[in-house]
């Protein structure tokens, strides 16, 4: 059983513990605010001139003070009460305020020995910050303590539920931005408790921080009236705790006994589910935190109103290097933290700053938990062989491969029960994805009400089901990003709804894959299902698939696509996306019955080349050049260029054609723009610098162009794929309709092979007559022709 945090209901801290407190909150907000103004004179050892100033001023002053003093407090709980935690910084723009807090406890040194505590390195400190060669302005990676920038805004909480799964003794803080309240990621982020499992999980608090103004705007939480935010936040399912005022002794007071507050009904929530066995669904508190924006700067600057409204949501004073008032008012503002008290004549912090600071790995930029890559360990996945399908011949069996991959799963969850490191998730589809033998291994994980008639159901559940992808994708980052692994199952269609989400992410690994004390974790992989060709009840609507598009723009050292074409060639991708590190991987598989073409050690040397030759579907004998190449890249495709083969082996004998899978599509790259590109000589050997290539491809054709188009053969090259013709019908209409059917590829070879288009009349007339029949059959019986329906390879 989970040891359970301590609860510690001693008495309030006393006035001088609170002095110390404000202490270290001042100093934070001196560091700050000389982050986004100084490049010199850190200390205001000499009275402040203009070439002390940056250049460029850049950052954000407005949400910083609230920061800090979230993060004061946190350090007395976390010191005082001996705690694991974690805290995700949703307004991720006040990186001012927990690079000061990094540097103040000293984790920021210890990633950055240049930025030593003293005053040539607080000079540095606030020299590099949004400087550049310097730091971004956010809570990027660079930032010790971090797992979530913050630049996009509405991903804190799942981020933060995320972290907490399967972390029984972790406290994970999330201070929530008023203005990120009103995203609809993180309203869905609310309902996050129903799934947090008290035994097996850490705890998530809330601090919802409401300053009253985004850039230009007031905020909806911070003007309704409080009484209806309360009856919200408990509709949510939370226990609200207020702290209000613009008097730092007074709000001091109230934020160290909301926190202990809190801390004790965690603490008792805990122990009563894993002591007692009480099953009920905690309350969880929830601080609602209300400060001025920009508290503590400037109150007023040209007349307008500063403090307290949207002008300090960035820089207060925005002339200070040209206007003598400004940087009067600049000295004024940071004088007024007496910097003199805080930090040393060699600018060291005092002991008084630092009396609240916890030890080692307890201080929150020291947190091995915001560098999961110290914690994760490789995911037990068994041997391929026990659960490859039998192939004696290529294209004679059937089976649907995301089912063949789910018995996969089902023994990864099995053997990792106890270890408690592995998640599936996905919105409501795991059954409908095909991958429901993962419940003879874990039920869903669901703290809500249940009913006789739920299957599945289990309060000690790794798979999740929510129908928000928002919040599927945000728990998997979580996870992964504390340590652990994990796959998201999706339909293809609608995983377009986190582009922006794995957009940031990728961002998140790249950067990281640049800082050497960040430790590689665990990719974040998608099986998108459910896809384009084979939507034959639900049609247009769940027909997109760009997803694949979106991701090959991003950092190529970071993202992965793969079409495997049958059942044994997704375990061996599936094998090594779950064994990799620091990617995000994208494997597109159907889960509708599917031909077998290959082995399962056939299909992991094809998948280890990415893309290759099957000799056995073309006809060259060696002897000399093919007249045209058939690749195909995904299921479908691969299986109406084999029927394309197929009827050119029948009809025109005499030609050399070659087929050419794709698993991998970065293979289409060159290799200086991709790792696993193709450099020109091989890709010449494959697809022929002169001979026409019929491409057959998933997605939307001109993807295929684009990756290509600097190779020499790029003119001969013709695609079919996807081109927005979608509708509910039968499986082969919808290639049809889209011109990828075997009888308009054989069409293609015919028009694009030289003199073929004359030697072969007859038979172009026969593909287009078999494509009129197929539209008079399908609509007087509602199913493909018998000759598609009952092909084989072997037929």
């Amino acid at each position: 059983m989970p040891e359970t945090p301590r609860q510690d209901s001693r008495t309030a801290p006393t006035d001088e513990e609170l002095r110390r407190l404000d202490t270290h909150w001042r100093a934070a907000n001196y560091l700050a605010a000389g982050q986004i103004y100084l490049l010199a004179n850190p200390l205001l050892t000499e009275p402040l001139r203009p070439e002390h100033i940056k250049p460029r001023l850049l950052g954000h002053w407005g949400t910083s003070p609230g920061l800090n003093l979230v993060h004061t407090h946190l350090n007395r709980v976390i010191k005082k009460r001996g705690l694991d935690a974690l805290c995700v910084w949703g307004p991720g723009h006040g990186g001012p305020s927990v690079l000061a807090n990094s540097w103040l406890e000293g984790s920021y040194t210890e990633k950055y020995p240049d930025a030593t505590r003293d005053a040539p390195g607080m000079e540095l400190l606030m020299r590099q910050f949004s400087f550049p060669g310097g730091v971004p302005s956010h809570v990027a990676p660079e930032v010790p303590g971090s797992i979530h920038e913050g630049g996009e805004l509405g991903y804190s909480l799942a981020h933060a539920y995320g972290a907490a799964l399967d972390n029984p003794g972790l406290l994970v803080a999330c201070v929530i931005g008023d203005g990120e309240a009103e995203t609809g990621p993180l309203a869905g982020s609310w309902h996050a408790n129903k799934f947090l499992d008290p035994v097996h999980d850490g705890a998530v608090l809330p601090i919802l921080h409401l300053n009253g103004y985004k850039i230009a705007n007031p905020t909806v939480l911070s003007r309704i009236p409080e009484a209806e935010l309360d009856a919200l936040l408990r509709g949510y399912g939370h226990e609200p705790i207020h702290v209000s005022g613009d008097d730092p002794a007074t709000v001091h007071r109230a934020m160290a006994h909301a926190l202990d507050t809190a801390l004790d009904r965690i603490a008792e929530a805990q122990r009563a589910a894993r002591e007692e066995g009480v099953a009920e669904r905690p309350h969880w508190p929830v601080i609602v935190l209300r400060t001025p924006k920009g508290w503590t700067g400037p109150a007023e600057v040209d007349g307008e109103p500063v403090e307290g409204t949207w002008r300090s949501h960035q820089v207060p004073l925005s002339g200070v290097r040209d206007n003598p008032e400004h940087l009067r008012q600049l000295e004024a503002w940071l004088r007024s933290y007496r910097p003199e008290e805080l930090f040393d004549a060699q600018g060291r912090p005092v002991a008084d700053v630092l009396d609240c600071v916890p030890e080692g790995t307890r201080r929150l930029g020291a947190t091995p938990y915001a560098n999961g890559g110290l914690l994760v360990r490789d995911l037990p996945v068994p041997s391929l062989d026990d659960f490859a399908v039998p192939v004696d011949k290529p294209g004679t069996t059937t089976h649907e491969p995301t089912r063949v991959l789910g018995d996969l799963l089902a023994r990864v969850m099995r053997d990792t029960a106890d270890r408690r490191d592995f998640r599936l998730v996905g919105p409501d589809e795991t059954a409908s994805n095909r991958l429901q033998a993962v419940f003879e291994a874990s039920g869903k994980t669901w703290q809500a009400g249940t009913l006789p008639v739920d299957e599945h159901l289990d309060r000690h559940g790794r798979v999740m089901e929510v129908l928000s992808e928002h919040l599927c994708q945000g728990w998997l980052e979580g996870y992964l990003l504390t340590g652990r692994h994990g796959l998201f199952s999706c339909y293809e269609a609608f995983v377009h709804i986190v582009d922006s989400m794995v957009n940031q992410h990728i961002k998140w690994l790249r950067t990281s894959r640049r800082l050497p004390w960040r430790a590689p974790i665990a990719s974040l992989n998608y099986l998108l299902t459910s896809h384009v060709w084979r939507q034959d009840h639900n049609g247009f609507s769940h027909q997109d698939p760009g997803f694949v598009d979106h991701i090959l723009n991003k950092s190529p050292e970071v993202v992965r696509v793969y079409l495997p074409p049958d059942a044994n060639t997704l375990l061996s991708v599936a094998d090594h996306a779950l064994r990799s590190r620091d990617y995000v991987n994208v494997i597109v598989a159907g889960k509708q019955p599917c031909f077998d073409w290959l082995s399962m050690d056939e299909a992991r040397v094809h998948c280890a080349r990415g893309a290759g030759s099957w000799e056995w579907a073309g006809t060259e004998d060696g002897s000399r050049e093919p007249d045209v190449v058939l690749a195909c890249a995904g299921d479908v495709p691969t299986q109406e260029v084999l029927a394309a083969a197929h009827l050119l082996r029948r009809y025109l004998p005499d030609l050399a054609v070659r087929v050419v899978n794709v698993v991998d599509l970065a293979r289409l790259l060159p290799r200086e723009e991709h790792p696993h590109g193709m450099g020109d000589f091989e890709y010449d050997g494959l697809f022929t610098t002169d001979k026409p290539v019929i491409f057959a491809y998933h997605g939307y054709p001109w993807l295929i162009h684009r990756l290509a188009y600097r190779r020499a053969g790029h003119q001969h090259l013709h695609v079919r794929g996807y081109k927005e013709s979608g509708t509910t019908t039968t499986p082969f209409d919808m290639v049809v309709r889209n011109d990828l059917d075997r009888y308009r590829l054989v069409m293609d070879v015919i028009d694009r092979v030289p003199g073929l288009a004359v030697r072969a009349t007859a038979v172009r007339q026969r593909m287009a007559d078999a494509r009129t029949r197929h539209h008079a059959w399908i609509r007087e019986h509602g199913t493909d022709l018998p000759e598609v329906a009952e092909w084989s390879w072997n037929a």
